[in-house]
C-alpha cells in the first residue's frame, strides 16, 4: 500500500476554502477546484514508496528518492498493481480517476463522447497533427469519460435534457411576463416555442439546442431582455429555480448561449449523500457545491457554453444525445458485508463510502483490482495480509490489486467518527 501526494487544480471556478476545510489543512490562498487522485498522465498522484520496501513491490532507489509517479509505478508491473482482469479489459492503465471537486461558480456546459467517438476523434486529430495543447483540440485521449458525483454539501447542477413540454412551459411563462409588462417579446422566444412544440421530442430538443448553441445577436439580445425583465421583478411563478439560474449564469457569462440552454435541462439540487451518474452524451454543468467525483480516466470534454474556452459546435452536436431523461440518480446499496456502494452502470469504477465510529468493527474494502482511498474525517487503518497503513484526515492511498483483501479499521484511541471513500473497478472480485 502506498500513501499518495495528489495534484490540486486551481481552476478559476474553484472554491478558495471548501477542499481545505474538508481535508483539514490551511487554504492555499487561491481557488482550489479539483484534487486529482489517480494515475492520469496529465496529473498523476505521487506514490510515497516505503523505506525498506513494505507492502508494494517497488522500493526506493537513487532515481526516485522514495517518490514515484503512480502511472510510472503501475507500468513496472501492471498485472501486480492492477490485476490481470483489469489489464485484460482496460489495458495497463488505472481505469478510473477520483476527484474532490469544489465549485464556487459554474463549470462549463459540457458533454463527454462514447468510446467509439473518442477513439475516432482522437485518431482523426492525431492524423491531422493537432497539437495536444492546442485550444481547439477536442480529444486528448482515445477513451470515454462516464462519471458520477456524490454530494458532500448541498450541490447544484444541470443534468440532461428534460421533456420539451417542460421547457416550453418556461418560455410560455416568459412570453406572458413580457405581455403583462407591455414589453416587446424577443423574436427568438416564439421560434423556440415552435421548436419545442414538435411532436418528436428528440427533434424538438435538437432544433431548440441548435438554435441556441449557434449564438449570435438574436441569442444575446434575447438573453439580455429576459434577464432584464426578471431582475426588474417579473414574476417567476413555479419556475423560480430555473429562472434564478438564468439570472445567475448570465451574471457570470453575459449573453452566453448556455444561459438559455439551461432551460432545456434538468435543474437539480442534491442533498449531502445523494449522487447522480452521467453517461456519454448527457449535457451537464456543475453549478455550486463540494463533492466526490469519480470518472473513467480520460480528459475528453466537448464544451457547449458557459466558458471562455473553445466550443466546437459541429463536433459537440455529434456527441450530444438528444433525448429527454429522468435525473439519473444513483442510490447507495449495502452489501451482505455491510459495504455502502454507489454502482453506476460503468465497469471502470464504483465508489464505497466507509463510516466508522470509535470502536466499530472493521469494514471490508470492496476491491476488484486496484483501489484508491481518501480519508475526509478522523483516522483509519488499512490492514491486508501484506501489511498495514494508517491514514489520517486528508491522506490518501493506492492499494495494488495484489494487496487484497483489505479491511478498514477505526484507529484505536482516535477521537470522532472516521469517514473515507474508496474507488475500485466494477469487475467481479
Amino acid at each position: 500500500m502506498y500513501e499518495l501526494e495528489n495534484v490540486l487544480r486551481p481552476y478559476a471556478w474553484g472554491s478558495p476554502t471548501a477542499i481545505a476545510e474538508l481535508l483539514g489543512r490551511p487554504a492555499s490562498g487561491g481557488p482550489e477546484a479539483e484534487l486529482w487522485i489517480g494515475a492520469h498522465p496529465d496529473s498523476p498522484s505521487v506514490a510515497l514508496t516505503p523505506a525498506g520496501g513494505g507492502a508494494g513491490r517497488h522500493t526506493p532507489d537513487s532515481h526516485d528518492g522514495g517518490r514515484l509517479a503512480l502511472d510510472a509505478l503501475i507500468a513496472e508491473d501492471p498485472d501486480h498493481y492492477l490485476g490481470s482482469a483489469s489489464v485484460a479489459e482496460f489495458g495497463p492503465r488505472l481505469p478510473f480517476l477520483l476527484k474532490v471537486l469544489a465549485a464556487e461558480t459554474p463549470l462549463s456546459l459540457q458533454v463527454h463522447p462514447t468510446m467509439a467517438q473518442a477513439r475516432e476523434g482522437f485518431a482523426r486529430e492525431e492524423a491531422a497533427g493537432v497539437d495536444p495543447a492546442a485550444p481547439e483540440r477536442n480529444y486528448k485521449d482515445a477513451f470515454h469519460k462516464p462519471e458520477m458525483i456524490l454530494a458532500l454539501t448541498p450541490f447544484e447542477a444541470l443534468c440532461g435534457f428534460r421533456r420539451p413540454a417542460d421547457s416550453r412551459a418556461v418560455f410560455l411563462h416568459l412570453a406572458a411576463c413580457f405581455d403583462l409588462a407591455g414589453l416587446e417579446l424577443p423574436p427568438l422566444v416564439p421560434l423556440l416555442l415552435g421548436d419545442l412544440a414538435q411532436p418528436d421530442e428528440s427533434a424538438a430538443l435538437r432544433t431548440a439546442f441548435e438554435r441556441l448553441i449557434a449564438g449570435g445577436e438574436d441569442v444575446s439580445l434575447a438573453t439580455a431582455a429576459i434577464v432584464a425583465a426578471l431582475v426588474s421583478g417579473a414574476p417567476m411563478g413555479s419556475h423560480v429555480s430555473e429562472l434564478t439560474t438564468v439570472v445567475n449564469l448570465n451574471h457570470d457569462y453575459p449573453g452566453d448561449p448556455g444561459v438559455l440552454i439551461s432551460l432545456l435541462l434538468n435543474r437539480i439540487s442534491l442533498a449531502p449523500g445523494e449522487a447522480v451518474y452521467l453517461p456519454a452524451g448527457n449535457v451537464h454543468a456543475y453549478l455550486h457545491g463540494l463533492g466526490i467525483e469519480v470518472m473513467a480516466s480520460s480528459d475528453n470534454v466537448l464544451r457547449g457554453g458557459l466558458t471562455p474556452k473553445f466550443v466546437d459546435v459541429p463536433e459537440l452536436l455529434k456527441t450530444v444525445a438528444f433525448e429527454a431523461v429522468a435525473v439519473p440518480m444513483l442510490p447507495v446499496g449495502t452489501t451482505m458485508l455491510g459495504q455502502e456502494l454507489f454502482r453506476p452502470p460503468f465497469r471502470e469504477f464504483q465508489l464505497q463510502r466507509i463510516e466508522l465510529a470509535p470502536g466499530a468493527e472493521p469494514v471490508p474494502l470492496a476491491q476488484s483490482g486496484a483501489a484508491v482511498v481518501i480519508v475526509t474525517g478522523g483516522s483509519v487503518r488499512l490492514d491486508s495480509p501484506k501489511g498495514e497503513l494508517r491514514l489520517d484526515r486528508g491522506a490518501s492511498a493506492f492499494l495494488p490489486a495484489a494487496e487484497a483483501p483489505v479491511n478498514v479499521h477505526a484507529v484505536s484511541g482516535a477521537a470522532g467518527t472516521a469517514l473515507a471513500f474508496a474507488v475500485t473497478t466494477a469487475l467481479e472480485a
